[in-house]
Formats: structure tokens, C-alpha cells, sequence
């Protein structure tokens, strides 16, 4: 199965992303996860999904988003340059869903030793 995605040279940058999200989205199913598309900035070119299912709390998800879905999206759309993780708009740093470094989660208390 080609990762290229179809398109005409007028679709637009959105249009094309979404194309290669569905090629891509099986094999994203069958971890038990799913990719949902969130917003394609077409002046930056950053690409904004949610990871869902299995890949909230895989420890890999943060390769599967870098080496796996931005590498595929950069290569093959020109005018993509980045894709982010909606989760990693709090926790940029961190592991998906991870809260910000230095502040205590709810129900936690912070302990010297």
C-alpha cells in the first residue's frame, strides 16, 4: 500500500493532510488507538492531532508521533512542517498527559526527603 496520498495540485494543505491520515490510520488501529485531526495551520504548516485509545497511555506514542506520523506527513505534503499532539500543548516537555513540571496533581503533596 502507497503512503502517497491522491490529490490534484489545487487541494489544499488540509485536504492533503487528511488523505494521508486515513492511509495511516489503520495501522494506527491496530495498536487499539486512533488519530484525530484537530487543525493544519497552512501559514505554519504545524499540524495539530489527538492521539486516542491505547495511545493515551502507550509509552511509545511520543515515537509513533515524531518518527512515525510527522516523519510521514513532512515527507510526503509539501508545506508540512511539524505535527503536535493536542496533549502537548500543556506539557510540552513530558510524556502525553503529563502534568507540567513543578506543579503538584490534585491530590498529591509535595514531600522532602
Amino acid at each position: 500500500m502507497s503512503l502517497e496520498a491522491p490529490h490534484a495540485p489545487t487541494d489544499g494543505l488540509r485536504a492533503r493532510v487528511e488523505n494521508v491520515v486515513e492511509v495511516i490510520r489503520p495501522a494506527i488501529q491496530a495498536d487499539d488507538g486512533d488519530i484525530v485531526l484537530h487543525d493544519v495551520d497552512e501559514a505554519t504548516g504545524e499540524v495539530v492531532v489527538e492521539l486516542v485509545g491505547a495511545c493515551v497511555t502507550c509509552p511509545a506514542s511520543d515515537q509513533t508521533l515524531k518518527a512515525g506520523i510527522e516523519r510521514i506527513l513532512t515527507d510526503r505534503i509539501d508545506g508540512v512542517t511539524s505535527v503536535r499532539n493536542v496533549g502537548e500543548t500543556f506539557a510540552p516537555d513530558g510524556p502525553i498527559g503529563a502534568p507540567d513540571p513543578g506543579e503538584e496533581s490534585p491530590g498529591e503533596t509535595a514531600v522532602s526527603l
